[in-house]
């Protein structure tokens, strides 16, 4: 069986994936501290995983604006001792990156095209996590966006399109791609669900909600970050159909 070690277990992401996927290696923040890259590569020398599955990240939009140190020192030089660390023990990586690396300014985005410019602190590095990913020797990345299984906020934006769904919905997909990402045959992959507004998505688990503007965000966010998801389709048929 093949030994996984899950960076943000205790996230929401990270959360689900643990229920899906019994027997992950999930340690503790304390336990493996991606800003340390010291520590990181010990800790991941002891485990010698043979799959890294990377979803810890600091993900607060607006948040990141004002700590940027933090936001940074965990998306991207979190993601720089991770790539280092898997490269040391020949481990495979998947890193989880998201959306915002694209400018958001037409949607339905393939995993070819051009990234950026990002649109805020958090975007930019993500983005720049990417590239630290992509030093792995033996790499995914794979794009998605997810909520919490239910809708946290009075009100949802009618102007932001996007393919996130919410965790729930998102995590098996993830969950089917650490089975079976061996077989994947490219480096870049995004995992999503249809092309849908923001308040669309907050209706279906909470009909009460109210429509708001982007503009009231109190930080600059895309218009529309929607993902071409064809070629997870395309795989998804390909890893199931019978083999003879």
């Amino acid at each position: 069986m093949t030994r996984v070690l899950l960076t943000g277990g205790s996230g929401r992401l990270g959360t689900e994936l643990q229920a899906l996927l019994p027997g992950l290696d999930a340690p503790s923040s304390r336990e493996l501290d991606l800003t340390d890259a010291k520590a990181t590569l010990e800790a991941v020398q002891r485990r010698a995983p043979q799959l890294i599955v990377h979803a810890a990240a600091y993900t607060d939009v607006r948040g990141a604006e004002a700590n940027r140190e933090r936001c940074w020192a965990v998306n991207v030089e979190g993601t720089r001792a991770i790539a280092r660390a898997a490269n040391a023990v020949g481990a495979r990586l998947i890193h989880i990156s998201t959306d915002y690396v694209f400018e958001g300014n037409r949607g339905g985005y393939r995993e070819d095209d051009p990234l950026g410019p990002p649109v805020n602190y958090y975007a930019l590095t993500k983005l720049v996590a990417e590239e630290a990913a992509r030093a792995a020797q033996r790499h995914l990345i794979v794009r998605t966006s997810f909520r919490p299984r239910e809708w946290p906020y009075p009100t949802a934006f009618t102007d932001m399109y996007t393919s996130q769904d919410y965790v729930d919905v998102i995590a098996p997909l993830i969950a089917q791609v650490i089975r079976l990402e061996a077989d994947a045959g490219f480096d870049t992959l995004h995992v999503a669900t249809e092309r849908k507004s923001i308040y669309e998505l907050a209706s279906r688990r909470r009909p009460d909600v109210k429509p708001a503007s982007r503009a009231e965000a109190g930080v600059n966010l895309p218009e529309d970050v929607s993902l071409d998801v064809s070629r997870f389709h395309a795989w998804q048929r390909r890893v199931q159909e019978p083999r003879g």
